[in-house]
């Protein structure tokens, strides 16, 4: 009896142990929980990105170009000391003041140029800061002469006429700047501004002529005072301010396209050029 309840029993749990060896996959499959299934898959991949990179405008550089300028220049109040020269003793100047007389207006020029550059860059990524200093040599030849005989009054309380004429120029022939920069990289491009200061060799001269009527007991006499003034490469202070545009063709060889503005006479420039970085 013994015998046959122990080959029963043992019948029973042969007959679970094949049940549940049967139901285990099934089960891993409905529930299909990741810690059956995570060594099947392979890890996602690592992307490894490297630091930007940069054109490189830092160091020393040198270059040269071509400009077509333009300049303005103001001979409104040229002439009011050469005129008040002349005059100063006189009845009229002291109460009717013919120096104030504005005889000049503007004078202009367009001419062509040529100079150099060189400078020193500093770089941090696509910041770049520099100095530079240029030089260019020009014939900017302004000038400007009174229209129409000059200016003329005639003043009632002192039975006098004053007529006076004037014609005065002003060549600029080279001119340098001393300036900061600042400037921003984009590609193998370099768009930067500029702000410092400018100083100019030029000659000037302006000339006056001065006629007095005087008009006394029926009697007319006139008189006529000539005044001048002028300087040989004189120099002249101001400042610069501008922007332009380097294109780096190679990584020592950079072109280059400005717009500058001097203010001592009112110069307007636009420039090409070429140069090298060291």
């Amino acid at each position: 009896m013994k015998e046959r309840a122990m080959r029963r029993v043992s019948g029973i749990l042969l007959i679970l142990l094949l049940i549940l060896g049967m139901a285990s996959p099934a089960l891993a499959a409905d529930y299909d929980l990741p810690i059956l299934r995570g060594s099947s898959q392979p890890p996602a991949p690592v992307v490894s990105v490297g630091p930007a990179t940069f054109t490189r405008w830092s160091g020393f550089y040198v270059g040269g170009d071509v400009s077509l300028g333009s300049a303005y220049s103001d001979f409104s109040k040229a002439t009011l000391p050469l005129v008040h020269n002349s005059l100063q003793f006189t009845t009229v100047e002291s109460t009717d003041h013919p120096s104030s007389f504005q005889v000049l207006g503007n004078g202009s020029a367009v001419a062509a140029g040529g100079g150099a550059f060189l400078g020193s860059n500093t770089q941090w990524q696509d910041l770049v800061l520099g100095v530079e200093a240029t030089y260019t040599h020009t014939n900017l030849n302004t000038n400007a002469s009174s229209v129409s005989g000059g200016v003329a009054r005639f003043f009632t309380d002192t039975s006098t006429g004053v007529g006076v004429a004037a014609n005065g120029n002003l060549d600029l022939t080279d001119f340098g700047t001393a300036r900061g920069r600042a400037g921003y990289v984009v590609g193998n491009l370099l768009p930067y501004g500029f702000i410092g200061m400018a100083v100019g060799r030029a000659s000037y001269n302006v000339n006056t002529s001065t006629l007095v009527q005087q008009t006394s007991n029926g009697v007319t006499q006139n008189f006529i005072f000539t005044n001048s003034a002028g300087q040989n490469n004189a120099l002249l202070w101001g400042y610069t301010v501008g922007a332009g545009l380097d294109w780096a063709l190679t990584p020592n060889i950079f072109v280059r396209g400005e717009f500058e503005f001097v203010q001592f006479a009112r110069v307007a420039s636009g420039r090409a050029g070429a140069g090298f970085k060291f």
